[in-house]
């Protein structure tokens, strides 16, 4: 119960922590997520880790007992690796746009659009019972 807790919270913060590229857009709130999300970067690894090793866990848990796997625990793993790549890899993830651009585009729009789907698989499985 308290691993599934994890997951899904991991999800919520780890997937506002991808999608802030596209929430920083909304009328009257932009301004106020995207100044938080600034202060919780630092610790979007800490959140990577948690996602990817609980996905990981239930993963092994479902594939081994079953009853079958679930898609909060393939989201949690994509969070977590979407979190860690520039550790994983060396390489850095895609670039966040100017404010003079219209927007996203390429990979950063990929994993903001990935960040709002983790959100919502997370409030999800908060409300799923285990």
């Amino acid at each position: 119960m308290i691993l599934a807790l994890l997951l899904d919270l991991a999800n919520i913060a780890g997937g506002f922590l991808l999608a802030i590229v596209l929430l920083r857009r909304l009328p009257r709130v932009g301004d106020d997520l995207a100044r938080f999300a600034e202060r919780a970067a630092p610790f979007g690894w800490i959140v990577g880790i948690v996602a990817l090793a609980v996905g990981v866990a239930y993963l092994l848990m479902h594939l081994l007992a079953g009853p079958r796997v679930f898609h909060f625990e393939i989201v949690g793993i994509g969070v977590g690796l979407a979190l860690l790549w520039d550790r994983l890899t060396g390489r850095r993830g895609p670039d966040q746009p100017s404010p003079a651009a219209d927007g996203p585009t390429g990979r950063a729009l990929l994993l903001a659009v990935f960040g709002i789907v983790a959100i919502i698989v997370g409030l999800q499985g908060l409300f799923t019972p285990d």
